[in-house]
């Protein structure tokens, strides 16, 4: 499949302009990503409809708190990634090329509406740089009333991004560090594009943002004032989730200890409503109402509406920007 969001250059090289990386590209040779490839000159996608994962899962996993809670979504995911975190939970198929499979347009749209799913998750790897097949297929979604979910690290040009963003309902965006050097120096990539699709998604679909603490990386107190202030400047109740971290792939640090987590859910809490520790087992992750505290969504087993009617609280009547 030729990629879309490239230009040619004399000499067959090619110029790819989907990500911030613009990877200029000679014949023969991959970008960043490693799935687009300079083939006679021409930008093809290598994973195109290429899956390395697919399986049903909780909506509250990807993480999305106040998307349809307790649903189920049909999730899949190919490989390659734009960005090289030391610390990758998935770099099996994000860092290397793995077995694949292929399934028909039909299917995963069959698939995407069985099992009480509510739609599709483009996940797993990076999402963004399947651009055309994401695109695709979340255009076909759409039209059969599926919804369609992004999660995703946000590293993608504007113009892209814009284009993709009528099909897809709800993203969790990944935002590492409010640090540029961490980017630069633990994932290979930069924070300001990262913020820009923050800012460029939450204006047209749901957003909620993960952010995995790493103990003496990005958990100090500054820090986690500095991020959620800013997220807090979009929109404070934009669901932030604090994601505890353990050893994989490069990074082998200890993992991130449940206090360091806490200490920076309290600190966020100064600024943002909602408020989440993830990879913690048996801890109270249920939603409330910011202003009176009510139980509005409780979350056991599956997530469960327990006090929203008519998107507001049930005790107080505040107003709620949850989906369900």
């Amino acid at each position: 499949m030729e990629a879309m969001y490239y230009k040619k250059l004399e000499d067959n090289m090619v110029k790819c302009h989907l990500c911030p990386h613009g990877c200029t590209i000679s014949e023969g040779n991959v970008g960043v990503c490693k799935v687009r490839k300079n083939i006679e000159g021409t930008l093809i996608s290598l994973n195109y409809g290429k899956h390395t994962s697919y399986a049903y899962d909780k909506i509250e996993k990807k993480p999305l708190y106040h998307f349809y809670p307790g649903s189920n979504i049909f999730s899949i995911g190919s490989f390659g990634c734009n960005l090289a975190c030391d610390f990758c939970q998935n770099w099996e198929i994000a860092q290397q090329k793995s077995l694949t499979m292929e399934i028909e347009d039909d299917d995963i749209l069959l698939l995407g509406k069985s099992r009480g799913s509510i739609g599709i998750a483009y996940t797993y790897n990076e999402p963004s740089i399947s651009y055309e097949y994401v695109y695709h297929m979340s255009r076909l979604a759409k039209r059969r009333g599926l919804k369609n979910v992004l999660v995703t690290n946000g590293y993608i040009n504007e113009e892209p991004l814009k284009e993709l963003l009528p099909y897809i309902d709800a993203m969790n965006i990944d935002l590492k560090s409010m640090d540029d050097n961490f980017y630069k120096n633990i994932c290979k990539g930069s924070l300001q594009p990262v913020l820009k699709t923050i800012q460029l998604a939450s204006k047209y679909t749901h957003v909620e943002i993960t952010n995995l603490v790493i103990e003496r990386k990005n958990s100090s107190p500054e820090e986690i004032h500095r991020l959620a202030e800013w997220i807090a400047n979009i929109d404070k109740g934009i669901p932030l989730h604090l994601t505890k971290y353990f050893p994989a792939y490069k990074m082998k640090l200890s993992e991130t200890k449940y206090e360091v987590l806490t200490a920076a859910k309290k600190i966020a809490e100064e600024y943002l409503d909602y408020v989440y520790i993830g990879n913690v087992w048996g801890i109270d992750n249920n939603t409330y109402c910011p202003n009176c505290h009510n139980e509005l969504i409780r979350r056991y087993h599956d997530g469960e509406v327990t006090g929203i009617k008519d998107k507001k609280c049930t005790s107080c009547g505040e107003k709620l920007n949850i989906l369900y």
